[in-house]
This record gives C-alpha cells, sequence and structure tokens, in this order.
C-alpha cells in the first residue's frame, strides 16, 4: 500500500521574484554612469584632434605625445591612493570634488593660449579622473548588493565606458571639423555642473564605519611606482624600449611596485591589505581586466592608422568607422551582466575572450583597397561584444566576496588596471609597428607594421582569457552557476 507521501504531487517552488531597482537606485544609477561615461569620452576625444591642437598651440610633433601621456600619467599614477582616500574623506565628497576640478580644468584646457597651460589643464584632468572613477565605482557597488542588480549595474558601466571612448573619438573629429578642438574641451563643463548639482540630493554616501588612517609609505611607494612605470611605457613608444631613460624608469618603477608589496606586510593600517592581493579573485581578475584595456584601446590605436595612414580617411571619417565598434560594447554590455548571471563570470571572460581574439584575427587580411573596411566594420563590432563580455566579468570578479568596507580598495585596484592598461597598451603596440616599418611611412610599411601588431594583439587576448579561465576556476564565479 502507497504512503500518502509517495502519491502526493510534487509541485515546483514558485519561481523567485524577479529583482528589481528602486527608483532612487534608478536615480543613481544613470547619474553615476552619466560621470563614468564622461570621463571616458574625456580619455578619448582629443586623440583624433591631437595635430589640430598642435598647430593651434605649436607644440612640435615630438612632443604632441604629452598631450595624451601627461593625462595619463596622473590617472593612472593617483588611481589607487584616491581610492583609498575616498574611503578616509567621504565616496561621495571625493566624487563631487573631482568633478568640480574635472569642470575646471576642462574650462582651462578649452581657454590655453600655450603648451604649458594645456598641459597644466590635462594633468588636473588625469587627476580628477583619478578621484572620480573609482569613488564612482565603489558608490556604484555599495549602492547594489552583490547579486543580479550590481552585474546589471556593472555590465551598463562597462558598456557606457566603452562607447563613450567611441564617442569621444566620434565628438573629437566632429568638434574639430566643424567648429576647433577647444570644444573637445568645453563639452565636458556643462556636463560636469551638472552631476555636481544633482550629486548631492541623488547620492547616499558610503564608507567604512570606521576610518582608516592613510597609508603613507605605501601610498608613496604605489603612486611613485606607477608614475615612473607609466612613464617609462610612454618612453619606450617615442623612443624605443632600449634607452637609458626609458629602462631606468621601467626597472625604478618596478623595484618601487615589488617594495610596496614589503611595505604593506609591515603597515599597521595598509594601503592594500596582503589579504586581498593574495585574492585569486582580485589578482585573476585584475590581469584579465588588464589585457582587455590592453588590446581594445591599442586596438583602436592601429586601426586609426590603418584608416588614416592606409585608406586616406579623415579625422572625422576615421572616428564615424569606430561607431560601429561603440555599438559592439553597448551591446556586450548589456549582455554581460546577464551572461555572468547565468554562466559565472569565468566562463564569460573565457568566452568573451575568445570571441575578441577571433575578430581580432581576422583583420590580418585586411589590405589597400577602400573594400576591406566591410571586414573592419564586422571584426571591431564582433570584438567589441567579446571585449565587454572580458571587461564585465573582470568587474564583477574583481569586487566580488569584498566588504561594502573594501569597496573603495577594490574599485581603486580596478580602476587603476583600467588606467594602467589603456596608458600601456598604446607604446607597446607602437612600438612593434616601428620595429615592423622602420622609418618607411608608405602605406605598405605601415600595414604591414599594424598586421604584425594585431597578430600579436590578438594572441594576447587569447592567452589571458584561457589564463583566467584556469586560474581562476570557481572563485570568479558565482556559486550557482560554476
Amino acid at each position: 500500500m502507497s504512503t500518502s507521501s509517495s502519491t502526493a504531487p510534487v509541485t515546483a517552488p514558485p519561481p523567485a521574484p524577479a529583482v528589481r531597482m528602486t527608483g532612487r537606485q534608478k536615480l543613481v544609477l544613470v547619474l553615476l554612469l552619466g560621470a563614468q561615461f564622461m570621463i571616458a569620452v574625456d580619455f578619448s576625444i582629443l586623440n583624433v584632434a591631437l595635430p589640430a591642437v598642435g598647430e593651434g598651440l605649436g607644440f612640435s610633433l615630438a612632443h604632441l605625445q604629452w598631450i595624451a601621456t601627461s593625462f595619463a600619467l596622473a590617472a593612472a599614477g593617483f588611481t589607487l591612493l584616491f581610492g583609498r582616500v575616498a574611503d578616509l574623506v567621504g565616496r561621495k565628497r571625493l566624487f563631487t570634488g573631482g568633478m568640480v576640478v574635472l569642470g575646471l580644468s576642462s574650462a582651462l584646457g578649452g581657454l590655453a593660449t600655450s603648451p604649458e597651460v594645456l598641459l597644466t589643464a590635462r594633468v588636473l584632468q588625469g587627476l580628477a579622473t583619478a578621484a572620480v572613477t573609482p569613488a564612482g565605482l565603489a558608490l556604484l557597488t555599495t549602492a547594489f548588493k552583490e547579486g543580479p542588480l550590481r552585474e546589471r549595474a556593472l555590465g551598463l558601466n562597462g558598456a557606457l565606458m566603452s562607447a563613450g571612448f567611441t564617442a569621444g573619438a566620434i565628438l573629437g573629429g566632429l568638434l574639430t571639423d566643424l567648429l576647433s578642438w577647444r570644444w573637445a574641451f568645453f563639452i565636458n563643463v556643462p556636463v560636469a555642473a551638472l552631476v555636481v548639482a544633482l550629486a548631492p540630493s541623488v547620492i547616499t554616501d558610503s564608507r567604512p564605519a570606521g576610518r582608516p588612517k592613510l597609508d603613507l609609505p605605501g601610498a608613496a611607494t604605489v603612486t611613485s611606482g606607477l608614475l615612473l612605470l607609466v612613464y617609462g611605457l610612454t618612453q619606450a613608444g617615442e623612443s624605443g624600449w632600449t634607452t637609458p631613460t626609458t629602462l631606468a624608469a621601467l626597472l625604478v618603477g618596478a623595484a618601487l611596485l615589488v617594495g610596496f608589496w614589503f611595505v604593506e606586510k609591515r603597515a599597521a593600517a595598509p594601503l592594500v591589505p596582503v589579504h586581498i592581493l593574495r585574492r585569486r579573485s582580485v589578482v585573476w581578475g585584475n590581469a584579465t581586466g588588464l589585457i582587455a584595456f590592453v588590446t581594445e584601446t591599442s586596438l583602436v590605436f592601429l586601426l586609426t592608422l590603418y584608416l588614416q595612414e592606409v585608406l586616406g580617411y579623415s579625422p572625422l571619417a576615421t572616428g564615424l568607422a569606430f561607431g560601429v565598434l561603440g555599438i559592439g560594447t553597448v551591446i556586450g554590455g548589456m549582455l554581460g551582466g546577464r551572461a555572468v548571471g547565468r554562466f559565472g563570470s569565468r566562463r564569460t571572460i573565457v568566452t568573451g575572450g575568445a570571441v575578441q581574439a577571433a575578430a581580432t584575427l581576422s583583420l590580418v587580411a585586411l589590405g589597400t583597397s577602400g573594400g576591406w573596411i566591410s571586414l573592419l566594420l564586422a571584426a571591431t563590432f564582433v570584438g567589441g561584444v567579446g571585449n565587454m563580455l572580458m571587461i564585465v566579468g573582470f568587474m564583477v570578479t574583481a569586487t566580488s566576496g569584498l566588504s561594502d568596507g573594501e569597496q573603495g580598495l577594490a574599485t581603486g585596484l580596478a580602476t587603476m588596471t583600467q588606467q594602467v592598461g589603456i596608458t600601456l597598451g598604446i607604446p607597446v603596440m607602437s612600438a612593434i609597428v616601428t620595429a615592423r616599418t622602420g622609418t618607411d611611412t608608405g602605406p605598405g610599411a605601415v600595414l604591414s607594421g599594424v598586421s604584425t601588431a594585431v597578430l600579436v594583439n590578438s594572441a594576447l587576448v587569447l592567452a589571458g582569457a584561457l589564463l583566467a579561465g584556469v586560474f581562476l576556476g570557481r572563485s570568479g564565479s558565482r556559486a550557482s552557476a560554476g
């Protein structure tokens, strides 16, 4: 005779209700993502306008790179320090103050009448970026608890940041051709003013319950190390890897970063606690992010060379061509949060890296005729989707499993990774192109150099994705996804 328990129908548990954002969370998301989008635009908006800026202010061709380098040095060198400062003074306060500096420095850049004033403005813009980006990310991750909502928010953040890099290239070409390169600076001013006006009423501050002390030896060591490392990398792209200045900067910078580890082991209130640096998700999550930013930003540089030096495109046409890449990154960002939630960040990173590597590899086939633009557009679209899957997976991995009190540190590390990656990619790929072309600047030589660098770029993406897949294991995945 059957028991009642064996005959009773088995019913599946009701599905969990979908988690939705509150109205306030949506406002916070719009404000913070708007600020991050502006930061991304600000990084790339001058790239296609550099020749016009140099002509307008009297920069020599050899010194033109300092318009980008001065920004990158400040942004990459001070990001980790400001991520910790955000925990000390309050993330909302640092975010708002950084936006004020960004707006004022943009106005200064637009009004500049000499190279010295412009470079001062770019340094201030870099410092503002170093403050706003980790503070904004920490406010974002603490506004959304770990899980689907945070993954969705980080996916949108990544999508808009990548779209911002592309929009910056388009806007830079458009403003330079139609108005003046000065509007590449002025456009930031009203956006910054709007964010500063809305932030006090929209954002709720987040900071640890206890106010930690600032680790001055650690701050000095890591900031000096990063500054020297970024300087050495930019010098390598300009004058080669074996010059005394380049070698000295790279070696001393690397030594300071190694020394930072030992300083932190002995510090009473370390800038970056060693237990965090030992977390596999933090180490390999940031390693993945570094590769994602190195490869995609340097690919834009390589394809700019191809479009302008081989196909003869104007700055505006070049910027518009990258609009397809922007669409791909937006789609990748929208898919990234869902992919992480369903498959885990490890699988998302590996899949995204494989897609990006394959799309990048196809660009080796580019030729000298205008018909190859179709391949370029298709490959950059697909590669943009894959790259954004990697970036969303990196952000989720690098900020997961840590308390709200450590989010300023985690986002500071992630932002430092982003800035160093953006800075590192161009000089490395530029050195590969230069080594291949030598003194020949004809279209055929440039195409040969670009093709070689594209091949290296693709191999780097694939290697990074596979290493992340091996070393992240389940630590980078959601428990449910494995």
